[in-house]
């Protein structure tokens, strides 16, 4: 009694000659009053509006839960390649989310018709959105093979719909993720009741002008749809109190963006399936248990378990039970998921990832969410002390290989790099560009005054100093390109390149360790790399329900 007198807050009332309880109630028993304040929230009168209700993270369209946990990243088996860039180091990840299959041809095909109908490309103000977001079907060319059947249907014949898209530049595959977060997003406010049936087919057929932005959404809802939201609220315009979802809402699902390169590996090794301790310690081969690549089981005993390339001139094998089932690439699903429920993550397509390449991991700064490519960013405020939306100023950017791709879609909130107001005196970041913090290179040491980052005679004493071409295009659209005559470049490691992960339909069998890492430049695209999406997962780690708290009793 003595312990539970002091967890219960007594309301008491006083009686002449003494002290009598005459009730007593927990504080805070209701989920809808403040623990804090004791005041109602929810209250229907106004106040702190929130959602008591949440439960969990919904599983987001396409994607698979990922339990987070402790692995070894890197290889601790032979490195025949000799690259010495991917040296074992032990790695936590958080839960997260991950796209079942790569992002096919039909769902790409999807983002390219919306971008067409929302910003027609006979508009010259709207013409190179379009043209920007094509995958290059010239990469199936070959100067001594016949693929021009590739080239033409590949994309967009209907007996490849369920394809992995290729052709695609990791610009545009980080494009696509945020088209794809404003899709999902419409759903979710469509169904909670803060946007109108099918208000997310009006915009796209062009009855309203304007799109949907999850960030201006959140930032500065009566601007969404070019501000014509007011018309196309749903039931909850009937309560002043909730007009618009917020994050305390917790409608908002979190963006869908690529994985990091720790995500990926982690995600393909799939260890949860095997508890084995060398599987733990990074000498799993493949993403299946074994150290083949035909499946040893009773059922489909001899079947290939991914699609790569056998040999030299062998991508499939000899026609018949042998045959691995495909050429080129293969339809998703064609091959038994990992242990996570996760298609071809090996062969098929190698993927792009989240990451900056360089040839170190250093996890002597970070061994938890290993990630190199932060560029910390705020929200433009504008002179009237709203954040700034973007209207008509569309931010094209044209990349080392002459393509014009938009920075920024118009409705869009303008983004800035942190300065000064948000690094002062912090001891975890000090600028908004970290993708080559702490990487190697002689900038990165204590002598870091002694060298130089002008172009010049200091230049060779840096270790990423690649060459630094420019192209641009002049007013009549024609390309000028400006080429880096030095000679003391050694290295085409910058901050532009990326890495892909997983073997291809292209590669051997070497490739197909989750371990392995290669890089190219972001702006380039080949018939060999596709992608998927991940999403970050907020809350618990685990989704097991009714899961009782450590440290309490069970009664």
């Amino acid at each position: 009694m003595k312990k539970q007198f002091i967890k219960v807050v007594l309301s008491c009332a006083v009686i002449a000659g003494g002290f009598t309880v005459t009730s007593c109630k927990k504080s805070g028993s209701s989920k809808d009053v403040s623990r804090a304040t004791g005041w109602k929230i929810n209250a229907k009168e106004g106040g702190f509006q929130y959602n008591t209700d949440f439960k969990e993270q919904e599983t987001a369209p396409g994607l698979v839960f990922v339990e987070g946990g402790t692995f070894t990243k890197g290889k601790v088996q032979d490195d025949v390649m000799h690259d010495w860039n991917n040296t074992p180091t032990s790695q936590h990840v958080q839960s997260f989310y991950m796209d079942e299959t790569e992002v096919t041809n039909v769902m790409y095909l999807e983002y390219l018709d919306y971008l067409k109908s929302v910003y027609p490309p006979e508009n010259p103000k709207y013409t190179n959105i379009y043209k920007g977001a094509l995958p290059d079907t010239l990469v199936w060319r070959n100067r001594l093979g016949f693929n021009e059947t590739m080239t033409n249907n590949y994309l967009r014949h209907p007996a490849y719909a369920e394809y992995p898209v290729v052709g695609v530049n990791w610009v545009q595959a980080t494009q696509f993720a945020e088209w794809r977060t404003d899709r999902v997003n419409e759903v979710m406010l469509e169904r909670e009741g803060y946007l109108a049936k099918d208000a997310k087919y009006k915009a796209a057929q062009g009855e309203v002008s304007g799109t949907f932005s999850t960030e201006a959404y959140l930032n500065r809802p009566e601007s969404v749809y070019n501000g014509q939201i007011d018309s196309l609220q749903g039931k909850a315009k009937k309560d002043s109190v909730n007009t618009f979802a917020k994050r305390s809402s917790g409608v908002i699902m979190p963006e869908y963006r690529l994985p990091t390169e720790t995500e990926w590996e982690y995600a393909a090794q799939a260890n949860q399936g095997n508890r084995e301790y060398n599987n733990y310690r990074g000498r799993k081969k493949y993403p299946w248990d074994g150290d083949y690549t035909r499946n040893g089981q009773r059922v489909g005993r001899g079947d290939q378990l991914a699609n790569f390339k056998q040999g030299k001139g062998d991508y499939g094998g000899i026609a018949g039970w042998s045959d691995d089932g495909a050429d080129i690439t293969a339809q998703v699903m064609s091959y038994k998921p990992n242990d996570l429920g996760l298609y071809d993550m090996a062969g098929n397509v190698a993927e792009w990832v989240a990451d900056v390449y360089r040839p170190i991991v250093d996890d002597e700064v970070s061994d938890f969410n290993y990630y190199r490519g932060n560029i910390y960013m705020k929200t433009a405020i504008g002179e009237d002390g709203k954040v700034n939306v973007l209207r008509d100023s569309i931010v094209y950017d044209t990349l080392p290989n002459g393509k014009i791709v938009a920075v920024n879609l118009p409705g869009e909130i303008k983004m800035v790099p942190v300065d000064e107001e948000e690094t002062y005196l912090r001891t975890n970041f000090s600028s908004s560009d970290n993708r080559g913090y702490r990487d190697g290179d002689p900038g990165s040491s204590r002598f870091f005054d002694q060298f130089s980052d002008e172009e010049g005679e200091d230049d060779n004493k840096k270790m990423y100093n690649s060459p630094k071409h420019k192209v641009e295009r002049d007013s009549t659209g024609k390309l000028v390109r400006h080429y880096d005559t030095s000679n003391n470049r050694t290295t085409l490691i910058n901050d532009e390149v990326r890495v892909y992960k997983g073997g291809s339909w292209r590669d051997r069998a070497y490739w197909l360790d989750p371990a392995q890492r290669r890089y190219l430049p972001q702006y380039m695209a080949t018939d060999y790399i596709g992608f998927r999406c991940a999403m970050s997962r907020v809350g618990s780690k685990s989704k097991t329900k009714n899961k009782t708290p450590r440290g309490k009793k069970v009664r």
